[in-house]
């Protein structure tokens, strides 16, 4: 049997390489003769931009950012030379990780660190820049990017507004004179994970702006802003951003950038599946692991698992998805996609003593379902 090992990242775990690598241990040492191919993935979220970087030949390059508070860091962006090609990780310079939980505050965390290391890819003159943007701490709709790129957003009286995302409750006008004018050379394809829109129940602020600190009171403001930038926005391009799919990725990052840049939104697992040749190493396996450290209805909205399921299941290979935390229920929509669903954890635990078991809690589940696999052969 050969085994096709596509993990995404677990989040404040282990990245998509580390998770493939305990699953192959599991499976090499159990009774199961079988062989494996470890192929993580990314969907738009931590770690895609390296990986994807990666799997095009390129290499990684340092560069000086802030982070979401305004702080120095030291982030970094792929170069693939062959195509001329960039490719950012929001979470690099903007990533939640870079934030302790008592410091998670929407309304005054920028993507502006982002926007730095796409100024610092511009020098290379790349003819296109992908951006991976998921893992971000911030809800200001790419305006901190756009910003560093030489874009002005304005209040009435046309003072510059330099409180993001707060200050955007005085937005009046958006001024792109001082754009970085190598943009127009420059192709720019979001990779999103999720495909939640802009505003409303499903969007930016009410769904992910509790992940990044924000209190019920702070998710409504957050939503106001939100809606107003989308309101200036429309009348100065006409593009309407509210119920643009996918544009709640991020904090609202590929809503922006499509309307003021005219970024491409794609599907982040799609994208890399389609890049990397996912499709030849499905060719060639028999069953295929998947994996990420929480599956649940938000899986369903473009992340990795999905489009890893979708495409054996166009092939009629079987796919076992592990996680950290399963749904409670049967849910019948999952169970579509998956043909088994199984949680990894083997005793009631902490959070944090989950986390720092899961190398082991995959590696023991592949050993098991190796073991059963062996008996049913």
């Amino acid at each position: 049997m050969h085994i096709l090992i596509a993990p995404n990242a677990f989040k404040q775990a282990l990245d998509a390489t580390d998770a493939a690598k305990a699953l192959e241990r599991g499976f090499l040492t159990s009774r199961l003769s079988c062989t494996c191919e470890c192929f993580p993935i990314g969907d738009g979220g931590n770690g895609t931009g390296e990986l994807l970087t990666r799997h095009l030949d390129g290499k990684m390059i340092s560069a000086s950012a802030t982070d979401p508070l305004g702080r120095p860091v030291t982030a970094s962006f792929g170069w693939v030379e062959d195509s001329q090609t960039a490719v950012i990780e929001m979470a690099s310079a903007s990533g939640l990780h870079l934030l302790a939980p008592r410091e998670l505050d929407p309304l005054h965390s920028s993507s502006y660190g982002t926007g730095q290391l796409m100024k610092a890819a511009l020098d290379l003159r790349p003819r296109q820049l992908i951006l991976a943007v998921g893992g971000s701490a911030t809800v200001d709709a790419g305006c901190g990017i756009l910003t560093a790129l030489g874009v002005r957003f304005l209040d009435a009286q046309g003072n510059e507004i330099i409180d993001l995302p707060q200050g955007l409750e005085k937005l009046y006008d958006v001024d792109t004179s001082g754009l970085d004018s190598r943009m127009a050379d420059c192709r720019v394809t979001v990779l999103c994970d999720v495909i939640n829109p802009l505003l409303g129940e499903q969007g930016a602020a009410h769904v992910f702006g509790p992940q990044k600190g924000a209190t019920p009171d702070t998710v409504k403001r957050l939503e106001a802003i939100l809606t107003h930038f989308s309101t200036v926005v429309q009348n100065e391009t006409e593009i309407r951003l509210g119920d643009l799919a996918s544009g709640g990725a991020a904090g609202g990052v590929s809503a922006g950038l499509h309307a003021i840049i005219g970024a491409e939104l794609v599907s982040g697992i799609d994208y890399f599946l389609q890049m990397t040749g996912f499709d030849r190493s499905l060719s060639r396996s028999d069953l295929v692991i998947t994996a990420e450290g929480s599956i649940e209805e938000q899986t369903l909205r473009g992340k990795g698992p999905l489009g890893v399921a979708k495409r054996a299941q166009s092939r009629g290979i079987p796919v076992i998805c592990l996680a950290g935390s399963i749904p409670l229920t049967v849910d019948e929509t999952l169970n579509h996609y998956f043909d088994v669903l199984l949680a990894i954890g083997n005793r009631p635990a902490s959070l944090e003593e989950a986390l720092a078991e899961t190398a082991d809690n995959l590696q023991r589940t592949a050993v098991q379902l190796g073991n059963m696999l062996h008996r049913f052969r």
